[in-house]
């Protein structure tokens, strides 16, 4: 493995239970590398899609991916306040300059005022089936959403008021530098 590099530009690969790829962002400035997480920042990063479609993302992020965690949180800068989309996924793996994980359908969306909700249960179900996700990979599903629920009620971890805005600080110095 590589050693990781802050500031540097890494990819980030989204792939589903069955393996295939679900989407992916060209770009992710790595802004910190701690024990149990990486976080990375990225502006108006181009998304594509398995079937080809790309956009491109409206606003800065901080996004936290966590090695032993089973989600991941996106905090967006919006006009309006910061907004958080954490999906519940596979703890990160690095492969060369990719971090790549596994998205299970549930999410998180925490807003401003730290109103929730839980986004995705039909697509879960659906794909819990289709899938087949094991009861052993169900329970840790669902217990690490709960543990993320409490993380956002207790504004902690990512959640921590102010986290988002230090990084995204940081991300603006990098961001001028990185090709």
């Amino acid at each position: 493995m590589k050693k990781l590099v802050i500031g540097a530009r890494y990819d980030i690969h989204c792939y589903k239970h069955d393996s295939n790829i679900h989407r992916y962002w060209d770009e992710a400035v790595l802004l910190e590398i701690n024990e149990d997480y990486l976080v990375f920042g990225n502006e108006k990063t181009k998304v594509i899609e398995a079937d080809g479609r790309s956009w491109r993302t409206k606003e800065p992020a901080i996004m936290y991916f966590f090695k032993n965690q089973w989600y991941n949180v996106i905090g967006q800068l919006k006009s309006n306040g910061i907004y958080y989309y954490c999906n519940i996924a596979s703890p990160y793996v690095i492969d060369g300059r990719t971090i790549k994980y596994i998205d299970y359908d549930l999410d998180l969306r925490v807003f401003p005022d730290g109103a929730f909700k839980v986004l995705d249960r039909g697509e879960y179900n659906y794909h819990k089936v289709e899938m087949n996700y094991s009861d052993e990979l169900d329970l840790i599903l669902k217990s690490e959403l709960s543990k993320l629920i409490e993380l956002a009620r207790s504004k902690s971890g990512p959640f921590t008021p102010g986290k988002v805005n230090y990084y995204h600080e940081i991300y603006k110095r990098y961001k001028q530098f990185v090709k």
